[in-house]
């Protein structure tokens, strides 16, 4: 599985000590590294088909202050998709508005039919990207309904009916930032942890020190503006349990076999 890591804050905050942690767990998750930083209306995103502890482009990175708002980061372990560029996290995309959605995705999509037809548009060959496309066609679908900008809280509502509809039986740790609001969602237990701090909140597949993580909560969308909870979606029931024998399908897809 892959490892997700995301900071959202009412002012940047230092993160050199926090992705260091993060990225030493590289190791078990050597497929690809992505990073976003967020600062007002300027971001930028890094992503490389290496294994992020031994990547010269991340070392570049992390010896000089690495400082954000809002952050999101990856490690990637591949279970659908090879080992390139094109299959690394974050994804993002613009609506039909122009505002830019960045996701990352520690998880598998095993039954979804409403994503197959993403296969032939998207860039790369994971069912993180795909769920990133169905998600903006969703939002335009909801804008030219309405026809005008969605407010967040419209916004909020459209991921929480994918986040509903699209949970049962498929693991969906999510983290989706909309340049407002922070998107988090698990429905796997013990699999996405948060510590809160005075200049805001992280999320971190597992704890990055000893003290201060409580598990997020479970079952349910957050929605968080400059590291406060602002909406919570609607409690579902479809937790995942892990299935070796669900995974040897996929597998075998993408052994070339």
């Amino acid at each position: 599985m892959c490892e997700i890591y995301g900071f959202s804050g009412s002012r940047e905050r230092g993160l050199n000590h926090d992705l260091y942690e993060f990225y030493s767990h590289a190791d078990q998750h050597p497929n690809g590294w992505g990073l976003a930083l967020f600062n007002g209306n300027n971001f930028d995103i890094y992503r490389e088909a290496n294994r992020a502890d031994i990547s010269e482009q991340l070392s570049s990175l992390m010896a000089h202050p690495i400082s954000a708002k809002t952050a999101l980061a990856h490690i990637r372990l591949a279970t659908i998709g090879n080992i390139e560029y094109d299959n690394c996290h974050p994804f993002s995309e613009k609506d039909i508005s122009g505002r830019r959605w960045t996701l990352i995705h520690n998880g598998t999509v095993f039954e979804s039919d409403k994503l197959n037809k993403y296969i032939f548009l998207q860039k790369g060959e994971t069912d993180s990207e795909r769920i990133l496309l169905y998600l903006i066609d969703r939002l335009n679908d909801r804008i030219q309904e309405l026809d005008r900008l969605l407010t967040a809280e419209e916004r909020f509502s459209v991921l929480d009916k994918i986040i509903c509809s699209s949970s049962p039986k498929n693991k969906l740790n999510l983290l989706i930032y909309d340049g407002e609001i922070m998107y988090v969602h698990t429905n796997f237990r013990n699999s996405l942890y948060y510590r809160r701090e005075q200049t805001g909140v992280t999320f971190s597949t597992q704890p990055l020190s000893s003290n201060g993580w409580k598990n997020v909560e479970f079952m349910t969308l957050l929605g968080y503006r400059e590291g406060e909870l602002v909406f919570t979606g609607t409690r579902h029931s479809n937790e995942y349990f892990f299935d070796p024998i669900a995974y040897k399908p996929l597998y075998m897809a993408y052994a070339s076999l």
